[in-house]
């Protein structure tokens, strides 16, 4: 019989797009809500869904029916016992508070400790509009409404640098600016003025903020600007635009990392910048961009605006009590949106969303915070009041169940969500300013800071750093590798430190900071010999590193400018960087006679459209890039997902690949892994390793050719046994799974890199994530520490390797059957033997044949 463990089993194997479906299924066919009784909901759920089991379904229904009768969420439970039926706002109720209760028990609520509130130094004379933070660079951007762009340090919060932003549309002095927002690895802001258009500027061009772009002839003046990008197809991007004739418009970019809108044939303006009218939009004029439109504010302004992905849907809100907030659905194969309204009774300043609760935050005028299910517009899921006067900014703390609201009294709450209880009030730290002080509220969750503008100053609010658990590095982790020559770890973060440890013990032997100055370190490689160290900062540059930590040799890849450099290839005389351009930058090693070294050419531009982020190299002349692997498929859809990495399987001989065995794999953000027969140009396997809406993962090969280790964005670790996966030539595609070895999670967030090492006799695992840790682990899912951890290890090969953190496990999957990254995680018991080939080579960099030219 069935237990409750399995309905949240098939809770957390449906997808949003199954979820859309059993919604479909509690309306008419004229769109009215109904209700469906037992033997309705299982048969129609079962055929429409198809996710899961109809006893599943069964389970499901009478969960809900028990949940509802002893909560009483319902008002009419007689009705209920009587025909025993159940509403899409019931099963919705009752989905949230098995979420709630999730939440619950994975983590404890923590109030922040606040610092004294410090005041910035601010060269704005008139109010900010817009606070910003720039993943790549690591700064600050505040933007003011006449214009004026104020640089912020990373570290001490220092103002760098100011700038102005230019617009011969109108004189300074009628310069408006009502928002910005910044395009995520674009490079690029977009900013909209009340000269009834949205200008896009070039952050890192020759001449800081150029504009490139100028969108005009808009109906209404711009009031808020929104913009998301696919995580997994970069390419795909939203702009939304909010005006004060109640409009909410999304812009849909097609091809954002080459070009937003096509430029041939447009008309420039004296900013040179290429004029784009609006009406061309609507008609259809640029391929690369098209747009859809709802006016459900009218005539009331929409005050805030921001496209959610998950839900393929608009949400905005205004001060209209009859549309306080509005979501607009993205129809498959429709040019409009379905609209949903949500009533309050004085209407809406602000909002938010929580991606993990899938709840939206609304800051009322009539002083309460409202949490709204996205699905059901008939009522709140809960109001939190707290507040004496009118609230004007929400916002979620992502990786926790916690919201932070402020008030026009100039009063902050947080709010514990599951307890709907206001844990904290900060209060009497704010300026004394007049009553209609323009406030935003910019919270950095990584960095625990929060900064709120009044008009023109600049208050800045810091916890005190919690007693988290080990961190190996200050701030998050962006690659770790393995040096055999010094049985030493090298791991890199996101502000430019390169720490080196002992593999032995865990314990840090030196540290070098700022090696590319403020920039990120994005990747690192080493030489054959295992003597240099390669970094590549975001500032473009790859520098060469000896092991004292002296600066040898710096290399141009990005020719002056701060270009995301994704992986850095060392071959016999020649060294390829990539990821930020469709053509491989190359440097040839007898060019190294200098300290500044400049490529030597650029090669494969013809034959990509995209930016090369990965590549692959099998001696003696096989080069392989990623656009190969990413055309789009009418088979498989998901085959336009773009690839982040490339592993030739070691030990896969050229004589077996001939004759049409897998000697390739790819990954990237599908969550997916992908078997490639290099001689025969086909796609030998493929299986689903994670649940695609996590992004990108990330993967490594062990030595030998026998494992595969995949990670995802929330710090679970796989391991897969791969020696006789797609090994025997068939002209069918395989989309069964290898046999899963362990699945554990050893990170608390994004998984960044992987490698399999051999130290002494042991293969062993190094990843590194976004939460600041590096760990080592063995394959079965055993953790042997974190690196800086306050006790060591010993992996003296007397002594028996002892975990010091045990990673989150469940019982052995019986069938060797791996779950598709929306069921139970399963994992190998403990073992003490780790497994090993002893063929596998103990030299982590040597043996490669000498290559030439670029194939």
């Amino acid at each position: 019989m069935g237990t409750r463990m399995e309905v949240a089993q098939l809770e957390s194997r449906m997808s949003s797009e199954d979820y859309r479906k059993l919604q479909g299924l509690f309306h008419d066919p004229s769109g009215a809500p109904r209700s469906l009784s037992r033997a309705e909901f299982i048969n129609q759920a079962w055929s429409s869904v198809g996710c899961g089991s109809k006893e599943e379904y069964g389970l499901l229904f009478d969960s809900v029916v028990i949940t509802q009768e002893h909560c009483g969420l319902l008002l009419d439970i007689d009705t209920l016992k009587e025909e025993g039926c159940i509403d899409w706002a019931g099963l919705c109720s009752f989905l949230l508070l098995e979420l709630s209760d999730k939440m619950k028990n994975s983590r404890t609520s923590s109030v922040p400790c606040w610092m004294p509130p410090r005041t910035l130094t601010c060269p704005h004379r008139d109010p900010i509009q817009k606070v910003l933070h720039s993943q790549s660079s690591g700064q600050y951007l505040t933007v003011s409404k006449g214009g004026t762009v104020g640089q912020w340090g990373v570290d001490d919060m220092s103002l760098l640098q100011t700038y102005r932003l230019q617009n011969c549309t109108v004189t300074p002095k009628d310069l408006w600016v009502t928002d910005v927002v910044l395009l995520h690895n674009l490079n690029k802001i977009a900013v909209s003025f009340t000269s009834k258009e949205v200008c896009f500027y070039d952050i890192l061009s020759e001449q800081n903020f150029s504009c490139k772009y100028k969108l005009q002839g808009l109906k209404f003046t711009p009031w808020c600007l929104d913009f998301w990008m696919d995580p997994s197809q970069p390419d795909q991007a939203v702009l939304t635009i909010g005006d004060i004739g109640g409009q909410v418009s999304g812009l849909y970019f097609t091809s954002a990392q080459i070009s937003l809108f096509e430029t041939l044939g447009l008309r420039k303006d004296s900013d040179s910048a290429d004029i784009i009218l609006w009406e061309e939009l609507v008609r259809g004029k640029h391929h690369t961009c098209y747009t859809l439109t709802h006016q459900a504010h009218m005539p009331a302004w929409v005050r805030k605006v921001c496209y959610l992905g998950s839900l393929e849907a608009f949400v905005s809100c205004s001060t209209r009590p009859q549309t306080s907030m509005v979501i607009g659905w993205r129809e498959k194969e429709s040019s409009s949106l379905r609209v949903t309204s949500f009533s309050t009774k004085r209407g809406v300043w602000d909002m938010d969303h929580h991606r993990g609760l899938n709840l939206i935050a609304t800051a009322g005028v009539d002083h309460m915070v409202l949490l709204w299910n996205p699905f059901v517009a008939s009522e709140p899921v809960c109001a939190l009041s707290g507040h004496a006067s009118s609230v004007t900014a929400v916002c979620f703390m992502q990786t926790k169940q916690q919201l932070l609201s402020y008030s026009k009294d100039k009063v902050l709450c947080l709010w514990d969500v599951s307890s709907q209880l206001c844990v904290h009030r900060l209060v009497g730290v704010f300026p004394k300013t007049q009553e209609d002080t323009r406030t935003t509220l910019f919270l950095h969750e990584e960095r625990q800071l929060l900064l709120l503008s009044f008009n023109s100053q600049l208050l800045l609010l810091e916890t005190v750093k919690e007693d988290r658990k080990t961190s190996s590095h200050e701030h998050p982790v962006t690659c770790v590798l393995y040096n055999s020559l010094f049985r030493q770890v090298v791991s890199s973060d996101s502000a430019s430190s390169v720490i080196c440890w002992l593999a032995d013990t865990g314990r840090k032997v030196k540290q070098f900071h700022r090696c590319h100055g403020n920039s990120e370190i994005s990747t690192m490689a080493q030489d054959g010999t295992q003597t240099r160290l390669f970094t590549a900062g975001t500032d473009g540059e790859v520098k060469v590193w000896d092991f004292k930590g002296r600066c040898l040799h710096r290399m141009n890849a990005g020719l002056g400018r701060a270009v995301r450099i994704s992986q850095i290839l060392l071959l016999q005389r020649s060294i390829l960087v990539m990821g930020w351009e469709r053509m491989l930058t190359v440097f040839r090693l007898h060019s190294f006679s200098q300290s500044f070294v400049e490529p030597s050419e650029w090669k494969g531009g013809v034959q990509h459209r995209s930016s090369v982020i990965c590549a692959a190299f099998q001696p003696p002349h096989t080069l392989v890039t990623d656009s190969h692997l990413s055309a789009r498929s009418k088979e498989d859809p998901d085959d336009s997902i773009a690839v982040t990495q490339l592993i030739f399987i070691p030990g896969r001989t050229s004589a077996a690949a001939t004759v049409g065995a897998a000697d390739l794999v790819s990954c990237g953000g599908s969550g997916r892994v992908r078997f490639w027969s290099t001689s025969h140009s086909r796609l030998a396997g493929q299986f689903t390793a994670h649940n695609k809406e996590l992004g990108s993962i990330r993967m490594t090969i062990s030595p030998c050719g026998k494992f595969l280790v995949t990670a995802d964005s929330e710090g679970t670790l796989k391991t897969w046994d791969i020696e006789s996966y797609c090994r025997v030539p068939d002209d069918t595609t395989t989309k069964e799974p290898p046999k899963l070895l362990s699945n554990v999670q050893l990170h608390h967030d994004r998984v960044t890199h992987l490698e399999l090492c051999i130290h002494g006799d042991k293969l062993l695992l190094l990843s590194s994530s976004s939460c600041c840790s590096v760990a080592l682990s063995n394959l079965q899912g055993d953790a042997i520490g974190l690196f800086g951890q306050e006790e060591p290890w010993c992996l003296n090969p007397a002594q028996p390797l002892r975990p010091q953190h045990a990673p989150k496990r469940d019982r052995r999957d019986p069938k060797n059957v791996g779950d598709t990254g929306q069921g139970e995680k399963r994992s190998l018991p403990a073992s003490s033997d780790t497994p090993v080939d002893p063929s596998c080579s103990t030299s982590a960099g040597g043996g490669e044949e000498m290559w030439e030219r670029i194939a």
